[in-house]
């Protein structure tokens, strides 16, 4: 099917490859509404592709050798024990996976958009209105526009998704994500090709680096926990929400450092420590799914579809597979029907699967945690087999295989 006109409701990682899809799908004219201005390119924040995941992508056109990234090859979990100043190591395994920044990613992929895709930064979607044959989208500015298509890449609050299923919003998980980064890459051991797992009870810290997009690196991390049941610590996140650098409340950042002092290997403490307090922020952690994909002329990609937590390894993976499962869709339908009931068949049941195994990884990583004091090699290791039980071939750690059906 060729020409119609395309909204892209939101223009991140999700929105610049729904935009590339949909271009080489054969749209006659795409649009890109993004909220934020053009300082997206600033979120310096790492994310990781599995290698595999990353060479089918790759096959796909949409990620390329010349993208910034820095290699990991293995994964070390280690707990504090007494003054060690890595602590001891309870387990490892291979950890095939490219480390991005998001922001640099992202530049990329927004490179890549077609010159003809117009993309417009501060533009503010207020209401999508639905119809037969397409939605009319309103502006914050007041401006208005009738697409025969629009897809909702604007994450787990989604104005697009609120459209199509009033109501469906993402559910906190229960704890936090802790994030920051820093230029204090020196002296990493196993040369930086190491991510790193600091647990400890209730939770756990990931530490890994990643390129700065100007030919060095940061060290990137984030530490899982539940926040202190203390009324006025933080606000209610049961909410969808977010806390950007600056609006941390002092006590619970007062109770992170102080966990990290207490539980971490004094090198790691160190490490997060000092990390400058301008470049951390609150993530708080949710779960979401959809009943479909698609509902009349409406799409979701990314995180307006589903939310996985972030232990599976895969968010940016499914946000990329979505867009080559809508652009697959868009190639081999003859109408709007088969299109987008094409879309739906392929990438529903993924995001249920990857829903489902990031929430079992949850409860094992931070809401039931083992006693890490006791775990070797072998008790890791059937710790790691348990949380995996039960996934099929197809999505498991580092996301789904498009390869395997």
């Amino acid at each position: 099917m060729r020409g119609g006109s395309v909204a892209v409701v939101g223009g991140s990682i999700a929105g610049c490859a729904a935009a590339l899809a949909v271009s080489r799908g054969g749209a006659e004219r795409v649009t890109v509404l993004e909220r934020a201005d053009d300082r997206l390119r600033d979120r310096g924040v790492g994310i990781a592709l599995h290698s595999d995941r990353y060479d089918e992508l790759r096959e796909a056109g949409y990620v390329a050798p010349e993208m910034p990234w820095a290699p990991l090859t293995r994964r070390v979990w280690s707990v504090r024990d007494g003054e060690a100043g890595h602590g001891r190591v309870v387990g490892e395994q291979p950890f095939p996976f490219r480390a991005y920044s998001w922001g640099s990613l992202w530049s990329e992929l927004r490179r890549r958009v077609p010159d003809g895709v117009s993309y417009r930064s501060g533009a503010v979607v207020t209401a999508v209105e639905p119809d037969a044959d397409g939605a009319t989208l309103r502006l914050a500015d007041g401006y208005e526009e009738h697409f025969d298509l629009v897809i909702g890449a604007d994450g787990y609050r989604s104005v697009v998704r609120d459209a199509m299923f009033p109501g469906a919003d993402a559910t906190y998980a229960g704890y936090i994500g802790w994030r920051g980064t820093s230029p204090d890459v020196a002296d990493l051991p196993s040369d930086g090709n190491d991510a790193h797992n600091i647990v400890f009870p209730g939770g756990h810290c990931m530490i890994y680096r990643i390129p700065d997009g100007v030919g060095g690196h940061r060290l990137n991390w984030v530490l899982y926990t539940a926040p202190p049941q203390t009324d006025g610590l933080h606000p209610d996140l049961r909410t969808p929400t977010s806390l950007p650098p600056g609006r941390l409340n002092s006590e619970l950042t007062a109770h992170l450092r102080a966990l990290v002092a207490d539980a971490f290997p004094p090198y790691w403490a160190a490490r997060v420590l000092r990390t400058p307090a301008e470049t951390t922020f609150i993530q708080p952690i949710y779960d979401l799914e959809v009943p479909h994909y698609t509902s009349g002329r409406l799409v979701l990609v990314g995180d307006a579809a589903s939310v996985a937590r972030p232990h599976i390894g895969g968010g940016s993976v499914k946000a990329l597979q979505d867009a080559t499962a809508l652009e697959a869709a868009w190639v081999a339908g003859e109408s709007w029907k088969e299109v987008l009931e094409g879309y739906d068949e392929r990438r529903g049941t993924v995001g249920a699967a990857m829903v489902a195994l990031a929430r079992r990884m949850g409860d094992a990583q931070v809401e039931n945690t083992p006693d890490w004091t006791a775990m070797d090699q072998a008790g890791f290791d059937a710790w790691w087999q348990a949380q995996n039980s039960g996934s099929d071939r197809r999505s498991g750690f580092g996301g789904h295989s498009m390869k395997a059906g």
